[in-house]
């Protein structure tokens, strides 16, 4: 605890908002792209963390573990916005309603601004009064990161190791062509238009790291229900129909091969299912969303009796009115 004299330390600053817009736009680009691709995206709380002391010492910049953190929630922001948009604009592409980029421009910069009125009434109960029940791991891992990195730790050279590792495979793969990128073997002597193919990518192998077996899992066996299970048994039953199978408006399902139909039928099974576990997790979870806006409404920064509650200057939601400008501004 600071002494009452003592100035305090740094946070909103033009080189940690820099910061954080530079890796921000790395990471939602990134994360952008392995989302699509995948499916999923991670999250950049970690990487930005380091990242953010790095281009400190970078530039000569000596920076607060205050400004790191602000530098490194902005850049992780965007992997929420990068989830936001691919996870929800490319249904309207499949709909054939493709929006204009002004359109989506504008749908992120909402889905933004109404995420941060959320948080805000709900930061204390989610966040502080939850903790036992809602431990947040990659929150605290990403904590103990900063401090570790603040404090001089040499454990960050993994990630630029990474990397270097990532864009070494990248390389011999894409540009000099010494391994092979994909792999397939076909199954259409047991099953019909069944297959089974591995593709070697760095950023898949980086997100099954990240996720770890059990999660990788699912999304493998996803996979393999899809090329071995569902267009096969769509290949064999719709292979004495006589016309074409919707959405599909031209071809016949015999004259269409693996990708034709994992594109027509499949991918929306996927979407399908996805929206499902989506509603089924709401409504799980509907209970502790109804508790925590009743908190809310009830006003929880007052006690049991009823009293005000006094916060510190670093447990306010939002700053007083009685701001003033002796209060630590940009610097």
């Amino acid at each position: 605890m600071k002494d009452a004299g003592a100035s305090p330390l740094a946070e909103l600053t033009w080189k940690a908002v820099a910061a954080g817009v530079v890796l921000g736009v790395v990471f939602g680009a990134a994360n952008a792209y392995i989302g699509l691709r995948v499916g999923l995206t991670v999250a950049a709380s970690i990487p930005a963390a380091v990242l953010t002391v790095a281009l400190f010492k970078l530039f000569g910049a000596k920076g607060t573990i205050l400004e790191a953190n602000l530098s490194q929630t902005i850049g992780s922001a965007s992997t929420s916005l990068a989830t936001g948009t691919i996870f929800t604009i490319p249904a309207l592409f499949l709909w054939g309603m493709a929006p204009p980029y002004l359109q989506v421009v504008a749908l992120c910069f909402l889905g933004g601004v109404l995420g941060l009125a959320a948080m805000i009434p709900l930061r204390r109960l989610l966040i502080v009064e939850s903790h036992d029940e809602l431990p947040y791991p990659e929150g605290t891992a990403c904590a103990e990161v900063l401090r570790a990195t603040a404090e001089g730790s040499s454990d960050g050279i993994w990630i630029f190791r990474g990397m270097a590792v990532g864009a070494g495979v990248k390389l011999l793969v894409a540009l000099l062509f010494l391994v092979p990128s994909e792999m397939s073997l076909s199954l259409a002597r047991v099953l019909p238009n069944g297959s089974l193919a591995l593709e070697l990518a760095p950023a898949l192998l980086a997100v099954g790291y990240i996720l770890g077996y059990r999660q990788s899992g699912v999304i493998v066996s996803g996979a393999l229900i899809s090329s071995i299970v569902l267009i096969p048994l769509i290949t064999f039953f719709g292979a004495s129909l006589s016309s074409p199978l919707y959405p599909e408006t031209t071809r016949l399902v015999s004259q269409m091969d693996a990708g034709a139909i994992w594109s027509k039928y499949v991918r929306y099974i996927g979407a399908g299912a996805v929206a499902t576990a989506g509603i089924l997790t709401v409504l799980k979870n509907l209970p502790s969303m109804v508790g925590a806006f009743a908190a809310i409404a009830k006003g929880v920064s007052r006690d049991s009796s009823g009293q005000e509650i006094a916060r510190s200057e670093t447990d306010r939601d939002l700053p007083d009115l009685s701001w003033s400008a002796a209060s630590p501004s940009w610097c």
